[in-house]
């Protein structure tokens, strides 16, 4: 997902904004994929010459959340075009048990098309829960032998859905009247971490613009993930309904208002790969290195620098604690890879021995001294703490 979202909203401007995320907003409602009982990659159905799709975005992406128009399962109603399901009389799901999870997984890869009745169970829209089957459905394939106790498909959907929302796991288990298998930790378990680690952030794919120099960035975490979706206030859900309510009435003065005011809150709907997220911003300090300053010399290549490595894609975060600022201070991997480690070696940040003794930064620091690489091509770089200080003895706010 490296060149993920190009299109947002005001065309390509880097106005300094270091919490940036591209959204789009289409000229007309396209339906949602499930309306149609499509999986991904597939065609979409031929529209009515009544009332075409159009499908070209110029900003916020304007997949509602609603239930208009979804298929009901297991009423196997027609679905027209404009929405409306005939549905024959008196058609109900006689009980909830292995068995049944296992019809409905057969139902689901024919038709893509998930029970009604869930949604008395669950909170979150039915093209999560397309998500969802679609996730629990390739763990059955890969399951051997197949499922056979309420333990065992417990164990499947708990295993298979261990990123959404606990209360949405719980109510699927429910529904198919299963065992919770057995309590969920949060993301990073605190019995697992390494000394010092407080929490573990796994992020959503970091934008370039979210990268403000070579050592800190802003981040963005699905609110679906374990740790974070017990901490969602409750006028953050209350402005995220508001705002599929305006969007459904093409009210995107009063959404693109709400957005702001989530984004003021910390949060922010993003759209990634067609799909809506709900995610908390984190801004992030990398622990144990400092990096020059934009206006310092080699401070956009530094930038530039961990943006090759961490633009684009997930990052998971190591945090240890906050600073003087409300940055979350944190060992940054990606793809496997220790990004301070890389970003030392290259010779685009000073170990910053100051706040972190590890004996590996200061040899790794040593080894881009010796080769001459990235600021150390110079045979005296200026130190980045030493020209903050310059600049607040001038009056000037740096971070």
């Amino acid at each position: 997902m490296g060149n993920i979202l190009k299109c947002f909203t005001g065309g390509d401007k880097d106005n300094g904004d270091d919490d940036y995320y591209p959204y789009y907003r289409p000229t007309s409602r396209p339906r949602p994929r499930y309306e149609h009982g499509l999986q991904a990659g597939d065609d979409e159905p031929a529209a009515s010459s009544s009332q075409p799709l159009d499908f070209t975005f110029t900003g916020e992406d304007d997949d509602d959340d609603d239930d208009h128009g979804d298929h009901h399962y297991p009423d196997y109603g027609v679905v027209h075009q404009s929405g409306r399901t005939d549905q024959p009389a008196a058609a109900s799901r006689p009980h909830h048990d292995v068995a049944s999870l296992l019809q409905d997984l057969l139902y689901f890869e024919c038709t893509s098309m998930v029970p009604e009745a869930l949604g008395q169970h669950v909170t979150s829209s039915k093209k999560a829960q397309v998500k969802w089957y679609r996730n629990i459905l390739e763990a059955y394939k890969n399951t051997r032998p197949s499922l056979k106790t309420p333990e065992e498909a417990a164990q499947l959907i708990a295993t298979a859905l261990s990123r959404i929302q606990r209360a949405d796991l719980e109510g699927v288990l429910s529904f198919y009247n299963l065992p919770i298998p057995f309590p969920l930790p949060p993301s990073g378990s605190a019995s697992s971490l390494p000394e010092g680690v407080q929490f573990v952030l796994n992020t959503l794919p970091i934008h370039n613009k979210c990268i403000g120099d070579g050592d800190g960035f802003s981040a963005y975490v699905d609110t679906a993930d374990p740790r974070e979706s017990a901490n969602v206030p409750l006028e953050v859900h209350e402005m995220v309904i508001a705002r599929t309510e305006a969007r459904t009435h093409r009210d995107y003065q009063k959404a693109d208002a709400l957005q702001r005011s989530l984004h003021e809150a910390g949060f922010r709907v993003i759209t990634i790969s067609g799909e809506e997220i709900l995610a908390k911003k984190y801004r992030i300090r990398m622990r144990g290195v400092d990096a020059p300053e934009l206006k310092m010399a080699n401070g956009k290549e530094s930038k530039n620098a961990l943006v090759k490595l961490i633009g684009g894609k997930r990052v998971t975060i190591y945090v240890y604690g906050q600073d003087q600022f409300g940055r979350y201070v944190g060992d940054i991997y990606c793809d496997d890879v220790f990004i301070q480690e890389q970003m030392l070696k290259s010779g685009h940040v000073w170990h910053f021995k100051i706040y972190d003794k590890r004996p590996e930064f200061a040899q790794w620091e040593r080894e881009a001294r010796a080769a001459r690489r990235g600021l150390w091509a110079s045979e005296n770089p200026e130190k980045p703490w030493d020209w903050r200080r310059e600049q607040r003895s001038a009056n000037v706010q740096v971070y």
